[in-house]
């Protein structure tokens, strides 16, 4: 939190200011070792709300801003810079205000004595698990900035990845609500008007028209229901998910959806053989590396069958048997990590394993995207030229019996 101060520096000059710092006894020893002498020392006035508590996750560091963050911080390591000098000159550049607090904070703590990697676990919504565990590695080996280029590079493979399934589905979702849009439009304000006229006129309407007639008479009188237990069911699942056996149901379904399944399912695998094949290279045991890898993934099946794995790893079965007995690992995975296993090159055959996948799964986006397009574009086709067909096939039928 930020402190107001007020006091004299070695020449007797009257200072005042603010500065962040994580309690008001940290912020004095920061000011004395500064040489400041301080008159008062209290906590900053908010003028404003704090929008930050208000809503956190409007403000919440994204991850391209910590991997640039952590580039930037190995660079000024390699040049000779101190940690907290350097810590310093990035909150002050840092853009986004959670990560401008958190650094503050972080500096604050380093200069009352604690490590980088002590410093950064009290602040687990902005750095992983994985990001602090191969910190404290690097820190201890004295690497740092290795390890924060490696860990940049796999974050930025990471979120790429990421962004892979969600442009598969952004596609098709936007052409879903324009088409929800159009066929809306069309029900709502432009059959109501050849209803009534067909109505008026009393003529023998063709089947197709039949069909629209009877559709919509059916939407306007049971239409709330629908919507009602659909909202219900809707409400329902999402209850039920929200429970770990709907989770871990929810989760299993996913690798099983037709097409996109298959390319959840590799990112999954891909991004757990990164994660492993950086702790390992960290030089992390690989019990840890194993946690580590289970408290950092959100799919429920997949945390509990590397927990499975974990438990007959450390009964001394290494990695690869463990693996084989189950079908969510893919064999080219349970190889390779054998291999490496026997070679000592575990984190080099993980990484080719991720790198594999990732390959993979982005040749199967390219082909899902170039699938969908066409099939959106011709189901809203034939809706749309269903409706228009009954419409004027009507009026045909009607102009025809009024000759």
């Amino acid at each position: 939190m930020d402190f107001s101060y007020l006091g004299y520096d070695e020449s007797k000059k009257i200072v005042k200011g603010t500065i962040a710092a994580a309690s008001e006894e940290i912020a004095g020893r920061i000011l004395a070792h500064s040489g400041y002498r301080v008159l008062s020392l209290e906590p900053a006035t908010q003028f404003m709300p704090d929008w930050e508590k208000a809503f956190p996750s409007l403000f919440r560091a994204k991850p391209n801003e910590i991997i640039m963050f952590s580039r930037q911080l190995a660079l000024l390591l390699e040049s000779g810079i101190d940690i907290v000098t350097s810590l310093d000159l990035l909150r002050t550049q840092a853009s986004n205000r959670q990560l401008k607090r958190v650094l503050g904070d972080i500096i604050s703590d380093l200069r009352s004595g604690d490590r980088l990697s002590v410093a950064l676990d009290k602040h687990p919504k902005v750095f992983p698990a994985i990001y602090r565990r191969s910190l404290g590695v690097g820190e201890q080996s004295g690497g740092l900035e290795i390890v924060l280029r490696q860990i940049a590079d796999y974050m930025e493979r990471e979120t790429t990845t990421s962004k892979g399934v969600k442009n598969a589905l952004r596609y098709p979702a936007i052409v879903s609500v324009v088409a929800v849009i159009v066929i809306a439009v069309l029900i709502v304000f432009v059959l109501p008007a050849f209803i009534d006229l067909y109505s008026s006129l009393g003529a023998e309407l063709p089947l197709a028209t039949k069909m629209l007639l009877g559709a919509m008479e059916w939407l306007t009188k049971y239409g709330l229901y629908l919507i009602g237990v659909m909202g219900f069911i809707g409400v329902f699942t999402f209850a039920y998910i929200k429970t770990p056996a709907g989770r871990y149901e929810w989760d299993k379904l996913t690798f099983k959806l037709p097409l996109l399944g298959r390319v959840i399912h590799l990112n999954e695998l891909a991004r757990c053989c990164r994660s492993m094949s950086l702790l390992f290279r960290a030089g992390l045991p690989l019990p840890e590396i194993m946690y580590l890898v289970i408290e950092s993934t959100s799919n429920k099946m997949m945390k509990k069958t590397f927990t499975d794995v974990r438990q007959d790893m450390i009964k001394g079965e290494g990695l690869s048997r463990p693996m084989a007995k189950h079908e969510l690992f893919l064999p080219m995975m349970v190889q390779m990590v054998g291999v490496g296993e026997e070679t000592g090159n575990l984190d080099v055959t993980l990484l080719s394993v991720a790198q594999s996948y990732e390959t993979e799964s982005e040749d199967k986006v390219h082909s899902l995207i170039g699938l969908i397009q066409p099939a959106m574009t011709v189901i809203i086709g034939l809706v749309v030229a269903f409706i228009a067909l009954s419409l004027v096939s009507a009026m045909y039928s009607v102009y025809g019996q009024m000759a």
